[in-house]
């Protein structure tokens, strides 16, 4: 079997190369869980480094011994059923449980090495989470990083399916699926250029903040506090330039008249060189916004990630 199996999912080869956590895994949950991440035998078995046929006699081999079959097959692939939807969340907790063993085992050999998986939406990708991950790799420089960037959905998503050990969004709503390991107040700014109008006032209304053109994200939390804090006041609103990404809005507000809303920790290194100032905002909604860690309910977490997230609890309590 290739080494390279499960490897996309099931961490970097850093990891791999210590003890390969397939020995402790039944063969037939291996490619089980292959076939539901590619969609297909023949994606599944390409990616395993085995023949279709191996694939498909262990998947046959895991619904006999359960009595049921897991997947419909259809012409263009393979997708779960209700009982391979069970299966298939048993696998996942599985894996990860193995994995967090490992790290134990390394630990207990003095091998200062791991793997923290995370996903990010983009405010806290881009500046924030570079910083933190470079302040902790400078004392544990055996620990990697993988970060994808994501909307804030799709984090939720990855870490309740078990792609990523933590997500680090803002929390909008509960998810019974989900525990919040760390939460901290992050409010919205008024992000406007040092020369604007506004740009001395220690606090603005977000009505004050109407009169002037706005710069918007598409989709994103920040737009959606906006909505609800002008549906709430009777305020309306036009986008005289919108994006897709944050940072074109920022650059954007650095050449005009026009404001845009952001969170203080995606602001950090614009605020620090003065290409933009933030202005507090006096409205309730604007505020009720919160950073958030989130990691799936009821995991236990490898070393690595828990010492990471403490780090960022320890870095943000020290900023007050």
């Amino acid at each position: 079997m290739s080494r390279n199996a499960l490897q996309d999912d099931a961490g970097p080869p850093q990891m791999q190369s210590l003890i390969d956590p397939r020995l402790l895994q039944e063969v037939s949950l291996q490619y089980f869980l292959e076939v539901v991440r590619s969609g297909s035998v023949t994606e599944a078995a390409a990616r395993l480094g085995v023949a279709p046929s191996a694939v498909s006699r262990q998947i046959a081999r895991l619904e006999r011994g359960l009595d049921t079959l897991l997947f419909h097959r259809k012409a263009r692939g393979m997708e779960l059923n209700a009982a391979g939807e069970l299966v298939a969340v048993h696998a996942q907790r599985a894996w990860l449980d193995i994995e967090r063993l490992l790290e134990e085992v390394y630990a207990l050999r003095g091998v200062r090495k791991g793997h923290v998986r995370l996903a990010a939406t983009e405010g806290f990708a881009y500046e924030f989470l570079p910083a933190m991950v470079a302040q902790f790799q400078a004392q544990k420089p055996g620990i990697v990083f993988a970060l994808q960037v994501c909307e804030q959905a799709e984090v939720v998503r990855r870490v309740r399916d078990g792609e990523v050990d933590a997500g680090i969004t803002v929390g909008m709503v509960s998810e019974s699926s989900l525990d919040v390991a760390l939460r901290h107040p992050s409010p919205l700014l008024a992000v406007v250029r040092p020369e604007h109008p506004l740009a001395r006032r220690q606090q603005i209304t977000l009505a004050q903040a109407l009169a002037y053109p706005l710069a918007l994200p598409v989709s994103s939390t920040s737009r959606r506090l906006l909505d609800i804090s002008c549906s709430r006041q009777g305020l309306s609103y036009r986008a005289g330039f919108v994006a897709d990404h944050l940072y074109p809005l920022i650059n954007y507000v650095g050449h005009t008249e026009a404001i845009t809303f952001c969170g203080e920790l995606a602001l950090r290194q614009h605020l620090r060189t003065g290409v933009v100032c933030g202005i507090p905002l006096r409205d309730r909604e604007m505020n009720e916004r919160h950073f958030e860690v989130q990691t799936l309910a009821g995991r236990h977490l490898p070393e690595a990630a828990r010492a990471f997230i403490d780090h960022i609890r320890q870095m943000l309590a020290a900023e007050g």
